[in-house]
């Protein structure tokens, strides 16, 4: 990771308590940029904040807690962590919430809070973060799909794919529409990867999974975090509106 430029910089992480959220502001740590973790889980963010400030050479972190399906809740965790931090330069979507609910059995209840906090968590930070990400030289937005958004999905509900998709529709949009003030928007587009949020997931499923792609496994949040730092980085200047799948193939089916 030492060829890629990400000293100095301030990133926003959302679901970073765990899972890829976490480890994706890990690797920005040890690589130098100060990262406010994002979560709703108060203990666990706490707990995930010293550890990484208590990294050798880490550059910072500092926790909030924030319901990103709360708009009121994520402008003030905004507000809060600029004045804190000086700034935003990028922004990393990794919150979100996975259901495996059959089609014949999905309640409206469980697809709004679905698309609450994947898609409307998503789309509700990177507008409360717009003012301050035009103020970065190099503002990165980096929105964490799936491969379920891709094509639809396997073992997920169609309330997770569809949040999925969408969250690489905004992102295409976003891309368009925020490319004058030089903010690249990018998605990342994950298969299975052992995270916690996989726990609903059977072994059986699991393996089940991992024989869907090229490399017979699934994926580990290190895959998936040097994939965010990259789109992060000053190297990835030219790059917007890209799904960057990390998945073993799976896309390809």
């Amino acid at each position: 990771m030492g060829f890629l430029t990400l000293e100095g910089r301030v990133a926003i992480v959302t679901g970073a308590a765990q899972g890829i959220g976490f480890h994706a502001a890990k690797m920005m740590c040890k690589n130098g940029m100060r990262v406010a973790l994002v979560d709703l889980k108060d203990e666990k963010l706490q707990k995930s904040s010293a550890e990484l400030n208590a990294l050798p050479g880490s550059a910072g972190t500092a926790p909030f807690v924030c319901d990103v399906s709360d708009e009121k809740a994520i402008e003030k965790t905004v507000n809060e962590i600029a004045a804190h931090f000086g700034g935003i330069d990028v922004l990393v979507n990794a919150a979100g919430i996975l259901s495996a609910t059959k089609i014949s059995d999905i309640q409206k209840k469980e697809w709004d809070s679905v698309l609450g906090v994947n898609l409307g968590g998503t789309f509700f930070m990177v507008q409360k973060a717009l003012p301050y990400l035009k103020q970065s030289k190099h503002p990165r937005v980096i929105n964490i799909s799936s491969v379920a958004g891709r094509m639809g999905g396997v073992e997920n509900s169609m309330s997770y794919a569809a949040s999925k998709g969408g969250i690489c529709a905004i992102t295409r949009g976003m891309a368009r529409h925020l490319g004058p003030f030089h903010i690249t928007v990018n998605a990342v587009c994950p298969g299975p990867t052992r995270t916690p949020i996989m726990d609903a997931y059977s072994e059986e499923a699991m393996r089940n999974l991992a024989s869907k792609n090229f490399l017979g496994r699934v994926g580990e949040s290190d895959d998936v975090a040097a994939g965010i730092c990259y789109l992060a980085s000053e190297e990835a200047g030219y790059v917007t509106g890209a799904m960057l799948d990390i998945n073993g193939g799976f896309w390809i089916g």
